[in-house]
């Protein structure tokens, strides 16, 4: 069962905590943190691609010339694909990316992911994440007691001058416990949760 050490915003140690061992301490899994990955970037794509086959591009309606006695080939139109200013075959059309892991595989990739911040000494916890103002500035200095630049910061939904104080730093992001992933996870350097969200994330995850 790995013990973290409890900090204040000003990094003073205030305690320790035991966490969950199926949780932040669950062996590392490399093949399903890749595929979880893999499946939240394919959900992202916008799909949006698309090329004009015959039947789309503008014009092409009148045989060109004449059937026989040009030298040329007999074209029906224009627009073939051969020609310039024509179709595009087997083009690519709109289409949804976006596909679904086993409900059990991706919980075990973010339990793998939160357990390598753990042995990698990269999980700060604070017993409480809440500012003396809403400011940017007040987060800045938090950031200068722990000396780091790159953090995910996680905690309850409702602390919303939190997620103002954090979305215009660089290199930081604000979430919610609930939207806790793999990818976020692995993508910053230091992972910052507070006690009670990380109850709240043992609960959802607990094996």
């Amino acid at each position: 069962m790995p013990t973290v050490e409890v900090f204040n915003l000003g990094r003073q140690k205030v305690g320790s905590v035991d966490l969950d061992d199926s949780v932040f301490g669950a062996p590392a899994n490399e093949h399903l943190l890749h595929e979880a990955v893999v499946m939240q970037m394919a959900n992202r794509r916008a799909g949006t691609a698309a090329t004009k086959t015959r039947g789309l591009v503008r014009g092409g309606g009148r045989k060109p010339y004449r059937q026989k006695g040009t030298g040329q080939a007999r074209r029906g139109s224009s627009r073939s694909p051969l020609l310039k200013g024509g179709a595009v075959v087997f083009g690519p059309q709109p289409r949804d990316y976006s596909y679904r892991l086993p409900r059990k595989a991706r919980r075990a990739a973010l339990r793998s992911a939160l357990s390598q911040k753990v042995r990698e000494q990269r999980l700060v916890l604070l017993e409480d994440i809440k500012l003396p103002a809403p400011k940017t500035r007040e987060f800045v200095k938090m950031m200068k007691a722990f000396e780091i630049e790159k953090v995910l910061v996680v905690d309850e939904k409702a602390n919303t001058d939190l997620n103002r104080s954090a979305r215009n730093i660089r290199d930081v992001k604000f979430l919610a416990d609930e939207g806790l992933n793999v990818y976020d996870v692995l993508r910053y350097e230091h992972l910052m949760l507070s006690v009670a969200a990380a109850r709240k994330i043992e609960g959802a995850l607990k094996a």
